[in-house]
């Protein structure tokens, strides 16, 4: 293995390792806050109890997104120097202003929550809580922006071998960045309420005279209306960044579909097993026109294929491959895509419950929804590896490829004792996350702990 695939995997997996975090704090942040403001508005100390209860468990993730996401800075500077060279007058800038606006902001306010509970006014400690959902907001926003250029480079100038930035206001506008934040940051709500309908589902399975029903009912409420918002929001933005690909990135959405040649009317591959190096397909079901509609909302459209692309890519750029991994792309996009209606399925089955008052009764989809939790994570994971994949062989489209970004000092050995310590550490940290995160989920509020046992006596010795 060479460098280039080394720091390939290092990067991937710490990334993929924080991601699976962040979505849970920016949604999580967002449903405690809106918990707390029920509760100030109310005086109901049912909120008050759903507000420390969800909000303990924001504080564990947070924590642990913190520690994953730092090592990420580092690899900017060392496995890939050569692309922080060239680009880091610009990319540095957004992640320069969401470490000292964004979460500073988000950390300070976060501390003066925890510990501001009966020290501070209620608006006061409530408007906390606000500020932090608004930090994690903007900064997601920020990096956002950061990664956007090296899909959509914009507001730069090419001097001495870098790219210097030239116009910061073109980086804020580029429209990549506005499809792409909107459809992170319905993803994260989505994330968040089915986390939450996750545990008040495995809670409301409990008989009716435990304590903390009221609390998980209530829950469940807010968590099925933030899923079907969610989903339906998500699906909504992912149909406009799909159209906006078409643009910017159209090989990323012919990998996505395998399509190997230009379509009109296009139609959309339901399962595709394909052979890639002659480029041409094996066995395909496809719906007729609905790519077309995906790409242009009418049913008609050409669809430029693979080999067309490739050929326009050698025309622009030179001699080399410019298709991005198509079994990866093809089947991370679906996994996805398939994740996301899955969730929205079952947030419009838990809404129906709620709207008519048979949470309790139906059991089967409560067993349904604990388990569910992990949807969101993978349409997460997934998504992000579709959409940095699909991007190959550039790291900077049109601009510098990968193989031009990777440090020419940090050798094989390095990065590979470097990858496997990471990668040992990050699982620990899920272990932990876990551990914790089971740990709170099955406590109660307001339930009495278990009575300890009986200290053993030794019994007296018989005469």
């Amino acid at each position: 293995m060479d460098t280039l695939i080394l720091a390939r995997w290092q990067f991937a997996i710490t990334t993929v390792y924080h991601f699976f975090f962040v979505p849970l704090s920016i949604g999580l942040a967002l449903l405690v806050a809106i918990m707390e403001t029920s509760y100030v508005r109310s005086g109901d100390e049912t909120f008050k109890r759903m507000t420390k209860f969800w909000g303990k468990l924001l504080l564990i993730n947070f924590a642990i997104g913190v520690a994953t996401g730092i090592v990420q800075e580092f690899q900017f500077g060392m496995s890939w120097s050569e692309y922080s060279r060239f680009a880091g007058d610009i990319f540095g800038a957004p992640l320069a202003i969401e470490a000292l606006m964004a979460f500073f902001l988000e950390s300070t306010f976060l501390g003066l929550w925890i510990f501001g509970w009966e020290r501070l006014p209620k608006l006061a400690h409530l408007g906390c809580i606000w500020l932090v959902a608004f930090g994690s907001s903007i900064s997601s926003f920020w990096i956002l922006v950061a990664n956007s250029f090296m899909h959509q480079p914009v507001g730069y100038v090419l001097r001495n071998g870098r790219a210097e930035l030239d116009d910061f206001g073109a980086l804020l506008t580029s429209g990549h960045v506005w499809v792409q934040w909107p459809h992170t940051m319905l993803a994260a709500l989505a994330t968040a309420a089915f986390f939450v309908l996750g545990i008040s589902a495995y809670h409301l399975r409990r008989p009716l005279s435990r304590p903390g029903q009221e609390l998980f009912r209530r829950s469940f409420q807010i968590g099925a209306i933030a899923a079907v918002i969610g989903t339906v929001g998500v699906i909504l933005a992912g149909h406009a960044q799909a159209q906006y690909m078409m643009k910017v990135q159209p090989m990323k959405m012919a990998a996505a579909e395998a399509l190997w040649e230009t379509e009109d009317p296009a139609a959309m591959s339901l399962f595709t097993v394909a052979s890639v190096p002659e480029q041409r397909d094996l066995f395909v079901i496809k719906v007729p026109g609905v790519l077309s509609f995906l790409a242009y909302n009418r049913f008609t459209g050409a669809v430029p294929g693979i080999k067309e692309l490739q050929a326009r890519a050698e025309a622009q750029h030179g001699p080399g491959s410019y298709i991005p991994n198509v079994f990866l792309t093809y089947w991370t996009f679906r996994a996805m895509v398939g994740a996301g209606f899955a969730m929205l399925g079952l947030a419009a089955l838990a809404l129906a419950l709620v709207l008519r008052h048979e949470i309790q009764r139906w059991t089967s989809v409560l067993w349904l929804l604990t388990p569910a939790i992990g949807l969101p994570y993978l349409a997460n994971a997934t998504g992000w590896i579709f959409t940095e994949m699909g991007r190959q062989p550039w790291i900077i489209y049109g601009l510098m490829r990968t193989e031009q970004a990777v440090s020419p000092t940090v050798g094989a050995a390095m990065l590979l004792i470097s990858l496997v310590g990471f990668s040992l550490v990050y699982l620990g940290l899920i272990v932990a996350t876990l551990f914790l995160m089971l740990k709170y989920a099955r406590n109660v509020p307001g339930e009495a702990p278990s009575a300890p046992l009986p200290a053993m006596r030794p019994a007296p010795l018989s005469r």
